[in-house]
Order: structure tokens, then C-alpha cells, then sequence
């Protein structure tokens, strides 16, 4: 008789001794059930587990106008699976990802109010997030794969009990982003590797009992240009001003005033096709971000409010195009754009940085000022 060990059927925790006999054949450890009517419950989640990873030569996509160096590199590697046990999203198993409870939101604009239990959800899986985004930043070098850099970091979500937010969401094949270069947002991880003086942009999203965190940061890969390291310099301090912005009383569109004056400044523009976005059980909701000056954006920020600010800067036009994936957003002109992004929570005096660093600042109010001031400080 073999060790008795967890069962993998979904929301299972019996102990079992039966292993699936295919994953016996392929030498593929963990794959035990409770029983075989466990195990035929199951079964069409867990045979995905036997594709194997094909041998296949790197093709990309003939006779498409891409606007920069970059090309879109297929086939893409299988999907990665998470295990049964994890909690997911709506959309995780639905066939297009699509997620109905987004889809119902939808109909009404106003913006959650968080309590203090989901408040304290929010931290949590906010600072899993963190964690996951610095084991990825870790492995950025040339010679490495985006591919490679969405296994280290889907493997550290999994190992945190969590689901990747972009896998399946509306069919995205991954489990984070990478935008290379002049890719915008929303890159698919593949099998290029990264060049010495390349920029990158890590997106990691994940999904923790029941609440969304969401962050994203550009890295230099090697030696870059000053032209690039100007470029991620404008990037983060247009996010840093506008937190300085987030208190209670202040309208949501006028971050994208405050975001453009600092881009301008440093002859950059900024992306206006995608914007920060509410998030706590849904990943996309009420309020809607925009970066640009000038923006219809409804809403005024109160405690208890959560939702990211994300400035996508690019180097020369804010006009983006696609490619075929229906994911891959990059500059029409195929200069470089650079990105930074937080969950922010609005508090009683002013904001936190729900998904800060470590070494990162928090913006605190000035006691002795008044509301509309806040300063730099060290937490």
C-alpha cells in the first residue's frame, strides 16, 4: 500500500491513495484521488495535466505591419494549470473568460466602499502580489524568456494559494504580462528572449480568497539608453504625483491632469486607451482612471475606495495599435513606452499604497496642513 496523501479533486480534502494511471505512465507526481468517482468528477480539469510541452521550431506572424522591432512569436507554451484546490475567479473556467459578475457590475457606476474585513483582505493579497512581482524582477537578464519569467511567477502565485488574475480572463493565455520595448500593455509571454538594453514591464495580478490584487512595474534589462532610462524615470513620477493626490474629496478626473503636466514636462505623451480601474472581489470595476488631461471620469474619492493608478508614457505618440492576439498594445510609432502601477486604498486622511515595496515610500498627510497638501514621508 502506498503513503495515504491530499486528494486533488476540486474542493476535496480526504485523503487518497488511488493515482491517476496516465500520469503514472508519464511519470507525473501528486495526481491522487479519494475514489474513482472523485476522480471521473474531475477529470476534465485534470487531464490537461498530460498534454505535453511540444518540440516546435519559433514561427511569427508573416506580411503584418508591426510598428517597431518586435515581432509576436508562436506557438505559444501550453497553458499552465492550477491546481484544483486553489479558489478562482468566475471567469477561470468559463470558455471565453468572461466574468458575469463584471458583466453586472457593469450596470451600476457607483464605487465600493470597502469595510474593514475587506480592507484587511486587500492588504493581504496586495502584499502577495508584491512578493510575487520582486521573484520575478529577480529573474530578468538577457538570455532569459518572457515565457520563462511567467512560469517563475505563476509557480510563486500557486505556491501562495492563489490563482493568477489574467489567466483565462477573457481567454488571455497567461498568467502575467510582459511588454517589451514598445509593446504598451497586455504582452503575452513567449519564447523571445530578452536582449541586453531592452525594457520590460512585469503586470502581476493575482486572485487570493476572494479579492484581486493588481501591480506592475519596468525594469531595464542589462545597460539601457539614457533615452530609456528617462523614459522609466517619467513613468514612475507620474504615478508618484498622482498619489500625492489621493485623499478623500478629490475627483478622479483630475489625476489625468496632474499625470499629463508631468509627461509633457519630459516630452512624453500619455496612452489613453487604457486606465486605472476599481478592484477588490471584481478585478476590473467603478471607478474608471483615466491618465490624460481632460477626461469625463465619474466619481470623488471617499474612505474606503480601492483602485489602481497606472500611467502608461510613452516616448513619442499616445496612439497605440494592436496586434492579431487581440492582447499586444503597442505605440503607433514603435518608440518605447514604459508603465507603474499600485492598488491604492483612500483612508480617512489620504491614501495607502496597498502594494508598496519594501524600500518604497508611502505619501502621508501633513497633520499641520491642510488637506489638499501631502508630503513625502518615510514609513
Amino acid at each position: 500500500m502506498g503513503e495515504l496523501q491530499r486528494c486533488q479533486g476540486a474542493g476535496c480534502t480526504k485523503e487518497a491513495k488511488l493515482q491517476c494511471p496516465t500520469c503514472l505512465k508519464q511519470k507525473i507526481s501528486g495526481s491522487f484521488f479519494c475514489s474513482q468517482a472523485c476522480f471521473k468528477e474531475n477529470w476534465s480539469t485534470h487531464k490537461m495535466v498530460h498534454q505535453p510541452t511540444p518540440v516546435v521550431e519559433k514561427t511569427y506572424i508573416p506580411k503584418f505591419p508591426y510598428t517597431g522591432t518586435l515581432r509576436a512569436l508562436y506557438p505559444l507554451s501550453p497553458r499552465r494549470q492550477v491546481p484544483p484546490h486553489i479558489e478562482r475567479p468566475d471567469y477561470a473556467d468559463h470558455p471565453q473568460g468572461i466574468s458575469k459578475s463584471e458583466k453586472t457590475a457593469k450596470a451600476n457606476t457607483s464605487i465600493k466602499v470597502l469595510n474593514k474585513e475587506e480592507i484587511e483582505e486587500m492588504r493581504t493579497v496586495c502584499k502577495l502580489a508584491r512578493e510575487v512581482l520582486d521573484i520575478g524582477a529577480a529573474t530578468i537578464k538577457p538570455g532569459v524568456t518572457t515565457d520563462e519569467i511567467d512560469r517563475v511567477i505563476h509557480e510563486a502565485i500557486v505556491e501562495r494559494n492563489s490563482y493568477p488574475s489574467p489567466l483565462n480572463y477573457y481567454e488571455f493565455p497567461k498568467s502575467i504580462c510582459t511588454s517589451v520595448n514598445e509593446v504598451i500593455c497586455h504582452g503575452i509571454p513567449d519564447r523571445r528572449e530578452l536582449e541586453e538594453g531592452d525594457i520590460i514591464n512585469l503586470d502581476v495580478s493575482l486572485y487570493h480568497k476572494g479579492f484581486h490584487a493588481d501591480l506592475n512595474e519596468t525594469y531595464p534589462v542589462g545597460t539601457i539608453d539614457e533615452e530609456s532610462i528617462k523614459l522609466i524615470r517619467t513613468a514612475k513620477d507620474c504615478l508618484d504625483k498622482a498619489i500625492e493626490c489621493v485623499r478623500p474629496g478629490f475627483l478622479y478626473r483630475d489625476l489625468g491632469a496632474v499625470i499629463e503636466k508631468n509627461a509633457k514636462a519630459n516630452n512624453c505623451s500619455v496612452v489613453r486607451t487604457y486606465c486605472g480601474h476599481g478592484i477588490h472581489r471584481l478585478f476590473h470595476c467603478a471607478p474608471n482612471v483615466p491618465h490624460y488631461a481632460k477626461n469625463k471620469a465619474v466619481g470623488t474619492m471617499k474612505p474606503g475606495h480601492c483602485f489602481t493608478i497606472e500611467p502608461m508614457i510613452n516616448l513619442g505618440t499616445w496612439h497605440d495599435r494592436h496586434w492579431p492576439d487581440n492582447w499586444t498594445a503597442v505605440t503607433e510609432d514603435g518608440k518605447r513606452s514604459a508603465q507603474f502601477e499600485h492598488t491604492l486604498l483612500v483612508t480617512e486622511t489620504g491614501v495607502e499604497i496597498l502594494t508598496a515595496g519594501k524600500n518604497e515610500r508611502q505619501f502621508v498627510p501633513d497633520p499641520n496642513t491642510k488637506s489638499s497638501n501631502t508630503e513625502f514621508k518615510n514609513l
